[in-house]
């Protein structure tokens, strides 16, 4: 390969100090020397990158396509160079964080702005999962961390995990629904008569887990939160959501809470890590997560 480093700098440098005397004085060269190197590779590859004809040396078409493809490829060796030290110093390249669906993700957001700040190299992928699926992204797929998990945790040395606290889950239906006119506490009879709308288990290998669901209580099936407070809120179902969920449309006037006689209202949640990696960025995560307060607002 003909075209090297070393040129691409300097045309870097004679864009930005607009002459050869500047550009060879920031790269601590003579200006022969970075005149030489420049028509050595128009030589080399029987092109011209400068134009000479005038007082100051300018760019030409190809020497402008040069000088930009060049700057991309100096970026990236810069970055590969961050990066092999980043690693070579115990940062992990990438760091997989799996959350549960009730896991409020812009809860994360000042976060992961520290994070980035301090070690900008790593790339963090989030997902979403409910139910078992946030054990199974542990056990199946390789998640380094799982926040919000609910249920026993697997038994395994493979995972370690921490307890968080309860997420209180509270009963609601529209106000236009049958049940926000009935008195409280509701009983197991009252809500067998009504559709229940449910989050489907997004675990495929985990046994899945059907959470305050009663036997033979119809059901209409989501994916996610966002649906089932919309299919709430339309009064067409009614069902469980996490208290920090239903807070704003509990204030807007579109759900209400009920109180029931015979349920579990709150679910044991964890937060659970590769044992077997212990890199600094999975170890700066659940340090950050449990130094700032931000899962005891969240769970009790």
């Amino acid at each position: 390969m003909r075209v090297n480093f070393d040129v691409l700098m300097i045309l870097d440098a004679l864009d930005r100090h607009g002459s050869f005397a500047t550009a060879a004085e920031s790269l601590y060269k003579t200006p022969a020397a970075l005149s030489y190197m420049i028509q050595k590779l128009e030589n080399d590859l029987d092109i011209v990158l400068l134009d000479r004809s005038g007082h100051r040396a300018k760019f030409t078409d190809t020497g402008r396509l040069m000088l930009e493809k060049g700057r991309q490829l100096l970026s990236a060796a810069r970055d590969l160079e961050k990066q092999a030290q980043q690693l070579s110093a115990g940062w992990e390249r990438e760091l997989a964080i799996a959350l549960d669906a009730s896991f409020p993700f812009s809860a994360l957001l000042p976060l992961i702005a520290e994070f980035y700040a301090q070690n900008p190299q790593t790339r963090l992928n989030f997902s979403h999962h409910t139910l078992a699926g946030s054990w199974e992204e542990l056990t199946h797929h390789g998640a380094d961390i799982i926040l919000g998990a609910i249920n026993e945790p697997p038994t395994s040395a493979e995972w370690s995990w921490q307890t968080l606290g309860a997420l209180d889950n509270i009963f609601v239906v529209a106000p236009t629904h049958p049940l926000a006119g009935a008195e409280a506490p509701l009983s197991n009879k009252q809500l067998s008569q009504h559709r229940a709308v449910v989050i489907r288990d997004s675990a495929r290998y985990c046994h899945p887990l059907n959470s305050n669901l009663l036997d033979e209580q119809p059901q209409i099936g989501v994916d996610d939160f966002a649906s089932k407070v919309e299919l709430l809120c339309a009064g067409l179902g009614c069902g469980f959501l996490p208290r920090h969920i239903a807070r704003p449309w509990l204030e807007k006037g579109c759900l209400v809470e009920k109180s029931v006689a015979c349920w579990r209202e709150k679910d044991i949640t964890y937060m659970a890590w590769r044992s077997g990696n212990d890199g600094l960025a999975q170890r700066w995560w659940r340090e950050a997560l449990l130094r700032d307060g931000l899962l005891s607002q969240l769970y009790r």
